[in-house]
């Protein structure tokens, strides 16, 4: 349950006691739905900063977020994910609070949010969305969000329900060690993977998700950005579990090859000769290709534990959030 204004205010000066918030909200044409996001996050974190990154608008996005006392900064590629690299590379805090500026999200959870980071000793809280309006979550969409996300569980042990979800806690930690290779969308499913490739504490709280209002409108396109975020979770398969991708393609090679080879010896066999040598060839070359696959797999997945752990050291090298709000509250 969200908390009562006395509850907020004992837990902005406990838990939080000291502690830089930063509140990142990326938009684009946003003009109708950021000043109350702005507002929103205002009253739910008084002690927080409130950015607004926009990325090349055409519409008063920027006018509106000055208006109504944001710190503004432009970007000028377009992509969230262009835009969440340049949040994360410019805002120094402690604890960022990323969430769209389409006033879907519930502001006032963003303190449970915080507690589940800082009591919880996480690096990353995801806001689970839930809503019982028809429009504000569109059937495409969920069941694209439940099968992309399906997916990254099988594949990289994820415990997050909702990967796709705009509303997001980030440890310093997290943020300073994200590498951000997307450009668009999927720069939400890299969060996730880069959360389960170092292992790091992960939870998860349900908010409330609501319809956009009235002249406001998705930038989401369900096909586009599907197909975008299936190829980064088929690129991210590659990169970081090598030995499985390239393990597979070799497997699944070696077999169609010795598949294709089974009637040339039934053939040999019986009459002594090899009539169709192009299918000989072929499953010769399936074969050589599969145990190919296979070695390189094995070899990029030492690659790959190295680069992990030069990335969990740079992880390392920043303070837990725990030891930062207990260094604050000491001082």
């Amino acid at each position: 349950m969200p908390m009562s204004e006395h509850e907020r205010s004992e837990y902005e000066s406990d838990a939080i006691a000291g502690l830089a918030v930063a509140v990142l909200i990326p938009c684009y044409n946003e003009e109708s739905t950021v000043g109350a996001v702005i507002d929103g996050f205002r009253t739910a974190l008084p002690s927080a900063t409130i950015h607004v990154f926009d990325n090349a608008s055409s519409d008063r996005t920027s006018e509106v977020a000055l208006a109504h006392g944001a710190q503004l900064s432009r970007v000028v590629r377009r992509g969230k994910g262009n835009v969440i690299r340049r949040m994360f590379a410019d805002v120094e805090a402690d604890i960022y609070v990323l969430v769209d500026g389409d006033a879907t999200y519930d502001a006032s959870r963003a303190p449970d949010l915080i507690r589940c980071l800082v009591e919880n000793g996480n690096d990353l809280v995801n806001g689970a969305r839930k809503s019982e309006a028809v429009g504000a979550y569109r059937l495409g969409h969920r069941f694209g969000n439940r099968l992309l996300s399906g997916m990254v569980r099988t594949m990289f042990g994820s415990q997050i329900s909702d990967m796709l979800s705009g509303y997001k806690v980030f440890s310093r930690r997290f943020a300073k060690s994200f590498p951000a290779m997307s450009n668009g969308f999927e720069i939400e499913t890299e969060l996730t993977v880069h959360a389960l490739e170092l292992r790091m504490p992960i939870g998860e709280i349900e908010t409330n998700y609501g319809e956009r209002p009235e002249g406001s409108y998705s930038k989401l396109s369900t096909y586009r950005d599907g197909a975008r975020i299936l190829r980064t979770i088929i690129r991210l398969l590659r990169i970081e579990r090598p030995r499985l991708f390239y393990g597979g393609l070799g497997v699944a090679s070696g077999l169609l090859g010795v598949l294709l080879a089974v009637p040339l010896f039934i053939t040999y066999s019986q009459t002594g000769t090899v009539p169709r040598l192009p299918t000989a060839v072929l499953s010769t070359g399936l074969v050589l290709l599969g145990g190919i696959l296979v070695v390189a797999g094995l070899i990029m997945d030492l690659v790959t534990r190295v680069r992990q752990e030069m990335k969990c050291l740079s992880y390392l090298t920043i303070p837990s959030i725990r030891s930062m709000a207990e260094v604050k509250k000491r001082t």
